[in-house]
């Protein structure tokens, strides 16, 4: 069983977010209409944020798998010093996907249930932006379920005026600017983690 590392889910984050970076040269320099355009930043968006669910996930299975007296105190029950990668998922996870109310509030909240407040992963995460990945996981939830209900939410984090999620994306950078961020969070991981 090869152990998780943080260093290393930090640098394949890294590869995935410079995949996402190519993917958007290619497609802003194509000839396509508005709409495909718009399709194409909510795409990037979407791969942005399943590559941050992935790199927390392993962080934390990595996190738990290192050390579990910090869930055996919160939990009460003893667990072994070293766990499964797959036993430390599915702690984390149960039957379900990885879950934190899309918030980097939230995201902090969860990985609290694992470890303590002075962990480096709670300390990399508390340094982005928080409007900034709130923002980020706010379109997200509005480009995957195209829900009234999402997109209320977005348009509170963003202000009026985005007719979609990839119209907002593609004006002035924004999907750039959550690349800027999210980089600097895959950044922060590799510096940040012992392992």
């Amino acid at each position: 069983m090869r152990k998780k590392s943080g260093k290393r889910a930090a640098r394949r984050f890294d590869a995935e977010i410079t995949e996402v970076e190519r993917f958007l040269t290619d497609v802003t320099s194509a000839t396509l209409d508005k709409r495909s355009l718009s399709w194409a930043h909510e795409v990037a968006l979407l791969k942005l944020t399943v590559a941050l669910e992935r790199v927390m996930l392993e962080c934390l299975v990595a996190a738990i798998n290192n050390s579990t007296g910090p869930l055996s105190a919160r939990t009460q029950v003893k667990f072994p010093k070293h766990i499964t990668n797959e036993v430390a998922e599915y702690l984390v996870v149960g039957s379900s996907y990885f879950d934190f109310r899309g918030s980097r509030d939230g995201l902090i909240k969860k990985i609290r249930e694992f470890v303590d407040e002075s962990h480096w992963l709670v300390t990399a995460v508390k340094t982005t932006d928080k409007p900034t990945l709130d923002k980020l996981f706010a379109i997200r939830n509005w480009a995957a379920h195209e829900s009234k209900t999402a997109k209320r939410r977005a348009i509170a984090l963003v202000g009026p005026g985005a007719g979609s999620p990839g119209s907002w994306l593609k004006k002035g950078g924004r999907t750039a600017a959550f690349i800027r961020e999210l980089r600097d969070l895959a950044n922060e991981i590799e510096s940040a983690a012992p392992f």
